[in-house]
Order: C-alpha cells, then structure tokens, then sequence
C-alpha cells in the first residue's frame, strides 16, 4: 500500500467525484482510477461503488477513509515538524554559560529566541569554567558563553560579541562616592575587594584583564562572601572598592556604583562547533546571537554581525 494510494482514495471518497478529486491531486482520471483499483485489490474489498451519476463509499470504504485520513495527517505531521527540524524552527541547543552570563546576557538571548522561533528548547547549563570549556570540546554542549579571555580547544571557533560596562562599587561614604564617574588610576592604592579564582575563574580572569589595561595593581583582599554578587563586602572593612557590572552588583544597602572614564568593558564570548553541530537550530541561534541587539547599555563587540567599530 502506497502513500499516493491512499491520497487518491481520501480525496475520491471526500469528493465523491472522481473528476474533481483528480483535479484537487493535479492528475488524470485513469490515473487516479488505476490507483484506487491497486488499493482495492491490496485491501482484498471494493472501497467505492461507481455508477454514471453518483459515488459512495462501501462499509468497507467508510472504515478505510478516517484511518487513511489519519495516516496522512500524521505523515504530514513528520513532514513538518523535520522541515522545521532543517529550518532551525524546532529542536535543542544545549547552552552552557558561566555565572556572569546568568543574570542578564542567558535571559536575553533566550528571550531574543523564543520570540523567532519559539519551538525551539534552550537548555541552559550553569557551569564553571573548567568544565564549560572541557564540555564545549567534548560535545557535550553545542554552545558556551563566558565573559573575558578563553582559549580555544580543537575545532572550537570563539567569537567575541559583546561587552558589558564595567562598575566601581563603593561606600556611599566613601571620599569619591559623590563623584559621576571615576578613574581607575584614582583608586589605584586602595584596597580591591576580589572574587577567589578558583571559585569564579572567567570572572577574575576578565577583571584581572581590565585592570591590566589600565596599568594599575592595587592591594586586594579575598572576599569572605562565595557568592558572585558579594554583596556582603561592605562588612569587610578591609576593602575599600569593588570592579563589579551592574547586573552582578545588583542593589546593595551603604553600597553606590560609578561608571569608568574611560569607560571599560567586560567581554563576552560565545564558542561553537560548526561541524559538530546536529541540529539547525544550534546554528540559527549562533546567527541570533551575532546579530540581536545586545542589552540595554552594553555594547557589541568585533564578532558581532552589527559592530560599528564603537565600544
């Protein structure tokens, strides 16, 4: 029993015509005749009863007609849903971030997706660096987003997109606390409150790196607090500031952030397989993420299908 069988006889047995069913199938009445005879002799029983003025279904016909009916819908159904498969309209992408990513850039991505292709399932991944990198190289995960500089494992590209502004936090007591913006070289002597490396390593490794850029090395201490945020420094009374982002921040009690001048930055980057990918949606997501406008605030980076050159 063909496919095309069935057709020709769910659209006879819906005409009860066979001159406009072979018009609905774009086919010749012999054609379609010849079809609907194989079909009765495969089933072993006559489907229709034909006379010069009318059609009808046999009992054995009505029986036929819902089940290849439903045949064909559910075939039209595979169809679709693979065709959405190869459009990158439905399917997985495994992403792994690591915490950075968590409180705005991973939301917005997500939202940015659902809204073009809302099939798709995201499944993000908290993860620490060491792992997101050993998973993105094992093919364990199909994308990686983490802030500052990584290295690229075998046939891993990385692609540098966006960037977040980085933030001075401070005692609203603080002598510079009044000021609109600050310079790092201005607290180049105070006290850095910072994140263990071996708890938040891409996130120390980035604003090691700012602080690199901007030439200065000021005493730090380890904060007590585990959490990314650490927003119970300010009990620390040996820390005097903090290199933080405002959606890591968040609001904090006695706690006021500054802007930079010149204004630095936090990078984000996004690595992928090309060639390991088994899903289209792996790589419409890539294109989303290139090319969706970055947060509010932040600003693209070199890898970003949209760059101008500023930021």
């Amino acid at each position: 029993m063909e496919l095309r069988q069935l057709e020709a006889f769910v659209a006879v047995a819906g005409e009860l015509h066979f001159g406009r069913a072979a018009e609905k199938l774009r086919i010749g009445q012999p054609t379609l005749s010849d079809l609907i005879r194989r079909l009765e002799r495969e089933v072993g029983a006559p489907l229709l009863t034909r006379t010069t003025r009318r059609v009808a279904l046999t009992q054995a016909g009505v029986e036929l007609f819902g089940r290849a009916r439903a045949i064909l819908e559910d075939v039209e159904g595979a169809a679709a849903a693979i065709r959405r498969l190869a459009d990158g309209d439905a399917g997985t992408v495994r992403l792994g971030i690591t915490p950075p990513a968590a409180p705005v850039l991973a939301p917005h991505l997500a939202d940015a997706l659902h809204r073009v292709a809302p099939e798709v399932d995201l499944a993000v991944r908290r993860m620490w660096l060491p792992d997101l990198q050993r998973a993105i190289g094992e093919g364990a995960l199909d994308i990686a987003i983490t802030c500052g500089p990584v290295t690229d494992p075998p046939g891993i590209l990385s692609e540098v997109f966006c960037a977040e502004p980085v933030m001075i936090a401070l005692r609203d007591g603080h002598p510079l606390a009044d000021r609109e913006t600050l310079d790092l070289a201005d607290l180049a002597t105070e006290t850095l409150g910072m994140h263990s490396e071996a708890l938040f390593p891409a996130w120390s490794l980035a604003l090691q790196e700012v602080l690199d850029d901007a030439g200065i090395r000021p005493p730090s201490v380890e904060f007590a607090d585990t959490d990314l945020s650490a927003y119970r420094w300010p009990a620390q009374t040996e820390i005097d500031w903090v290199l933080t982002t405002a959606a890591v921040a968040g609001v904090s009690a006695g706690v006021v952030l500054r802007p930079l001048s010149p204004a630095r930055y936090l990078p984000y980057t996004l690595q992928w397989c090309p060639i390991r990918a088994t899903a289209a949606a792996v790589g419409r997501f890539v294109h989303l993420a290139l090319s969706v406008d970055v947060p509010p605030g932040w600003v693209s980076q070199p890898d970003h299908l949209r760059h101008t050159g500023s930021g």
